[in-house]
């Protein structure tokens, strides 16, 4: 389950709601030798407080004009770049986002979200050194941090670095323990290994911290239904593609790290009638709340 970093983040993290607004019309002064540098470096924030919001709501192509000017703007603001970095990541753009990730590093040496944003853009380039590198030199800074240990160990999972994977979720589990993203990956690691059990375990401990959270469900689903407990194994089945039918994808599925085992097994069970029933519903997560099919 790689982690996306959120624009949410971005705005707690850039402290930009606060900032007042300046008025458009009258932000940047027509005459360059009136220039006044404060006055600039505030326009800069305002952009990047507008880019954050369209942030928010996904709009990119607006947000990321204004997140460049504004880092022209304000240059020494390591925010501004964060926020620049992290538009560019969600668009995809993850050279550019490395870029602005390591200036606003270079502006803030301390700033180890930067660094943990580093990595997330090379753990999707598929460049799992340089994205261990970076979240390692993130928990220098932040050796607590839940979401970084459990990115760290995603990225041993993709490096075959197994107990190294478990060791870093166990981590971040002992300094949250309803981060359950983080005891659901541990599950995926023993299911492929063959400790089905243990797997099983995992997944409902992870069901009962979150009882919306489709992964678990659907993999608790998959493995009880494997294992013989075919009528609970359907009905918590039902219920994950109901919360989230993303999850009826085996692409999206491989993309959340699970393995061919359980890939292999998902594969069977979506199939099955019932499931595919449920798939064709087509119900939207917003009805997540009804009870499963009998």
């Amino acid at each position: 389950m790689p982690k996306k970093i959120g624009l949410i983040s971005f705005l707690v993290v850039c402290s930009l709601w606060s900032m007042p607004k300046a008025a458009q019309a009258q932000a940047l002064i027509p005459h360059t030798l009136q220039l006044d540098a404060g006055k600039l470096e505030k326009q800069g924030l305002s952009l990047a407080q507008e880019a954050a919001q369209l942030g928010q709501f996904q709009q990119f192509e607006l947000a990321l004009p204004r997140a460049r000017l504004a880092s022209q703007l304000a240059p020494k603001n390591d925010k501004v770049w964060f926020l620049l970095g992290g538009l560019h990541l969600q668009s995809k753009k993850f050279d550019e986002a490395i870029a602005a990730f390591k200036k606003a590093q270079s502006l803030n040496p301390k700033n180890a979200d930067a660094l943990f944003a580093m990595g997330s853009a090379h753990f999707q380039q598929q460049k799992y050194p340089a994205a261990i590198a970076s979240y390692q030199a993130g928990l220098k800074i932040k050796p607590n941090d839940p979401e970084g240990l459990f990115d760290l160990g995603n990225a041993y999972y993709m490096t075959g670095r197994l107990p190294d994977a478990i060791a870093q979720y166990n981590k971040a589990v002992s300094n949250d323990p309803k981060f359950w993203p983080a005891i659901n990956n541990t599950g995926l690691i023993q299911y492929e290994q063959g400790d089905v059990q243990s797997a099983i375990k995992q997944w409902q401990t992870a069901v009962s911290l979150d009882k919306q959270a489709a992964e678990p469900l659907l993999a608790l689903a998959v493995a009880l239904y494997t294992k013989g407990d075919r009528q609970q194994g359907l009905a918590m089945g039902e219920q994950a593609l109901r919360i989230d039918q993303r999850y009826g994808d085996l692409d999206f599925l491989k993309q959340n790290l699970w393995g061919d085992r359980l890939l292999s097994d998902t594969k069977k069970f979506l199939e099955l009638p019932r499931i595919q029933a449920a798939l064709q519903q087509g119900e939207s997560p917003l009805n997540s709340n009804q009870p499963p099919a009998q």
